[in-house]
């Protein structure tokens, strides 16, 4: 008889009850719920990173090729002011002395709208214009309308 009563017992401890299920459940759902925000922050944080890296590296191939033509290394138009005609000129490079010079390896994606399109700024547009003149890249930003997460706007990066 005892002998029954242990497996019998033994048995019954085996599973899991509905209770502990749910409370197992909720509290994975509460676990999950918040981390998902977490991530949300941690992917926009690294967008970011990645816009800021990008914004220098097209600005500081910009002021290299100023620097380059203000030293009359290459033939530049002159209403251009020394600057590029376009980010593609960075990339494709200028003939310094019979050699090929590139300021750029690729135009970078902008991480914030995922398309190759950056918003430029030539000398003679307003500096707070959005519109392109044409004449000459004399500043890059993002086209994208989002709020940062220190709540500028990235296109005012």
């Amino acid at each position: 008889m005892r002998r029954n009563l242990k497996s019998l017992s033994t048995r019954c401890e085996a599973g899991l009850t509905l209770v502990e299920l749910i409370v197992t459940v909720a509290i994975l759902a509460l676990v999950a719920s918040a981390a998902v925000p977490v991530a949300r922050f941690q992917v926009k944080r690294e967008k970011e990173r990645e816009l800021r890296y990008d914004l220098w590296q097209m600005r500081d191939a910009i002021d290299h090729y100023k620097d380059a033509a203000d030293r009359n290394l290459f033939i530049t138009k002159v209403d251009s002011q020394g600057y590029p005609p376009d980010l593609q000129t960075l990339v494709d490079g200028v003939d310094i002395q019979s050699k090929k010079v590139r300021f750029l390896r690729r135009v970078p994606v902008d991480p914030m709208t995922g398309k190759n399109e950056w918003g430029m700024r030539s000398m003679q547009d307003d500096p707070t214009s959005d519109s392109f003149g044409g004449q000459s890249v004399f500043d890059v930003y993002s086209k994208s309308q989002d709020t940062a997460l220190d709540g500028t706007k990235y296109k005012d990066w």
